[in-house]
């Protein structure tokens, strides 16, 4: 049976930058509370005009190009995101039209911060079967259009951008192995309350501000510290290998501190951990994808290299994976 793989790699950040002095303007904060709590010093924010699917098909042409491989040979597209451009059709449907991706069959995966590597694991899954060979995995978001920027408990973590992978069969390396898992219990900790069949929208739900991000961060924090060091070890040892095993650990890009403390329980050097936080914020679905292709196209990722991936979002969720890379494909 063979194994998939990574074999093009892409990301877009849009081009207006929002400082931490840009957010003093606005809401009671300063730039030392918000890097000393979580390590971000920049985010992008798209302009009103920008959708979550002008973002994905930026970062997925980016990726094609990184192939030999045409839009209409295709056979899946997959776009992970909480910020869709509608309720439906999905995204992965008008990303497929705009590509010109007239064979892919195309949805959408929704798993919170987790959802790329959550998508990885199914595209995965449909190459290993041997059903499709050539699939485009997306993580994309516009957080920056259900955010409160009044609330600045959530406003100074969030940022817009996507990043794309186009995975294809492989006989060498490939991805090792996944480890994903939920508990709902944890629901009420990260969500978006309006908008589904729970809260239709209402005149009542706007005025009450219920179209907007809301998160407990105590519990968010508890729960990404846990995860991030189990579901490392859980997948590490589904793969028959051990920490000592990786070149590069790319994690969620949430948040500084739980970065640092899953780095010293996994006992990893600091040039083993890619973190791109400061600069991109927190953007979801989107932040392993785009820390894998920043990664990739600075150099700190060889042939042969073994890249632990994982994550941790609203669900609550986690997920991870094991890929050796391989640059012969």
């Amino acid at each position: 049976m063979k194994k998939a793989t990574i074999t093009g790699w892409g990301k877009y950040l849009p081009p207006n930058v929002m400082t931490n002095k840009d957010l003093e303007k606005i809401v009671d904060t300063t730039d030392q509370w918000i890097t000393k709590r979580t390590g971000i010093k920049k985010r992008r924010i798209v302009d009103d005009d920008t959708t979550t699917s002008d973002l994905a098909i930026k970062a997925a042409k980016q990726a094609l190009d990184k192939t030999n491989l045409k839009a209409e040979n295709l056979d899946l597209i997959i776009v992970s995101t909480v910020t869709p451009d509608m309720v439906f059709p999905a995204t992965a449907c008008i990303v497929q039209d705009k590509l010109g991706a007239n064979k892919a069959a195309a949805f959408d995966l929704e798993a919170g911060c987790s959802g790329f590597v959550y998508g990885l694991s199914v595209g995965a899954q449909f190459i290993e079967s041997g059903l499709y060979e050539n699939i485009l995995v997306i993580g994309a978001e516009t957080l920056s259009k259900i955010t409160d920027w009044e609330d600045r408990n959530t406003c100074v973590l969030f940022g817009d951008g996507a990043g794309a992978a186009v995975l294809q069969p492989t006989d060498k390396g490939g991805f090792l192995s996944f480890d994903l898992g939920s508990d709902g219990s944890g629901a009420d900790a990260l969500y978006l309350e309006a908008g589904g069949s729970l809260n239709p929208a209402t005149l009542e739900t706007v005025k009450n501000k219920m179209h907007y991000i809301r998160m407990e961060g105590n519990p968010v924090f508890k729960f990404a510290v846990k995860k991030m060091k189990t579901a490392s070890k859980d997948v590490l040892k589904k793969a028959d290998l051990k920490i000592d095993d990786i070149d590069l650990l790319i994690p969620h890009q949430a948040n500084t501190r739980i970065i640092k403390s899953a780095r010293r329980r996994l006992k990893l050097d600091k040039n083993q951990v890619y973190v791109n936080l400061p600069e991109v914020g927190n953007t979801s679905s989107a932040s392993v994808a785009i820390a894998l292709a920043e990664a990739k196209d600075k150099g700190k990722i060889k042939d042969g290299d073994k890249l632990l991936m994982v994550a941790f979002g609203a669900g609550l969720t986690w997920a991870a994976t094991v890929l050796e890379w391989n640059e012969n494909i």
